[in-house]
C-alpha cells in the first residue's frame, strides 16, 4: 500500500489532552463532544476532548487540533503513523497520536497546523 493515497481530513474543534487521578471517574463533560478519547492506567486517567467542555481547574493542555487518517484502514497494515510523524518531525512538530479500530488520529498544537499541512503535502498527502 501506498500510504500517501491515504487522504487525511482536519477535525473542526480544538482539543484539550487532560490528566487526572488514576481513581477518577470519567467525568460527563469528557463525552460530550463529537471526538474525544478516553485511557485508564494504574498511573493517570486521560482524556482526550472538546476544549470548550473542561471545566476550570482540570490540569489539562488546551491548543490541539486534529487530524485524521482516512479510513477504514486494516489492523493488520504497517507502517501507517511512521511516515506521517516521520514527515512532522522534519518541520520539528511533536503529536499526540490516538489509534483506534478503523483509524489512526494525530493531534498537534494549533499553532503548528500551517506547518504541518504543508509539510505533509509536501510528502504526497492530500487533505479532504
Amino acid at each position: 500500500m501506498n500510504h500517501t493515497n491515504l487522504t487525511l481530513s482536519l477535525l473542526p474543534e480544538h482539543y484539550s489532552i487532560c490528566r487526572l487521578g488514576p481513581e477518577a471517574d470519567i467525568p460527563p463533560w469528557a463525552l460530550a463532544g463529537d471526538f474525544f478519547s478516553i485511557t485508564r492506567t494504574k498511573d493517570e486517567l486521560s482524556l482526550v476532548c472538546s476544549q470548550e467542555l473542561v471545566p476550570h481547574g482540570v490540569l489539562c493542555e488546551k491548543g490541539w487540533c486534529c487530524i485524521m487518517v482516512g479510513g477504514p484502514l486494516d489492523l493488520s497494515l504497517t507502517g501507517i503513523l511512521a511516515p506521517l510523524t516521520a514527515s512532522l518531525a522534519e518541520v520539528g512538530v511533536s503529536i499526540y497520536a490516538i489509534s483506534t479500530f478503523d483509524t489512526d488520529y494525530l493531534l498537534l498544537k494549533v499553532d503548528n497546523l500551517k506547518r504541518a499541512v504543508l509539510k505533509l503535502k509536501e510528502a504526497g498527502y492530500s487533505f479532504s
